[in-house]
């Protein structure tokens, strides 16, 4: 028996926090074949999605699936997304969450039987909180983080 990945119970439980503590879930989803979204808006291959229970109708959250009913522009579509092609879950109020290795994924249209295996573990990268920095005698403007913004919406940042 193959063992379960751990993608869809650590998508759960980082829900499952946001809405515990008020916060709106969205997740980055990379588009394939097999992602059924509003194509329009699609960005560089990549869709953010809002998964909060006032968003949704019907979330459902499998170890191989993500599906709901949601609104794109006043018309209900429903919403199908693989589990290992989710990136990020994230608060959109703070930003806090978790990002995930980005899969090989496939063109839209591509039969998904031609596909290479992908790997059953996926890799992950927790978001770590920003800290204040600590002083350096070597500062290279180019190693330094921009400081955040103030106002506006929060962004997810994935690190490679």
């Amino acid at each position: 028996m193959s063992e379960v990945s751990t993608k869809p119970y650590l998508l759960r439980a980082i829900y499952e926090w946001c809405t515990d503590n008020g916060y709106t879930p969205h997740i980055a989803v990379v588009v394939d074949a097999r992602t059924r979204v509003p194509m329009q808006f699609v960005k560089n291959g990549e869709i953010v999605l809002n998964v909060s229970f006032e968003a949704t109708s019907g979330l459902k959250m499998d170890n191989d699936f993500i599906n709901f009913s949601a609104r794109f522009g006043g018309v209900s579509r429903d919403i199908s997304v693989p589990v290992e092609n989710v990136i990020a879950i994230y608060a959109r109020e703070n930003g806090q969450g978790m990002a995930f290795e980005a899969p090989s994924v496939l063109a839209v249209g591509e039969n998904v039987d031609d596909a290479p295996e992908a790997s059953a573990t996926p890799g992950l990268a927790s978001v770590p909180a920003v800290e204040k920095a600590e002083a350096s005698s070597e500062k290279n403007p180019d190693d330094e983080p921009e400081p955040p913004k103030k106002g506006g919406r929060p962004v997810l940042t994935r690190i490679k």
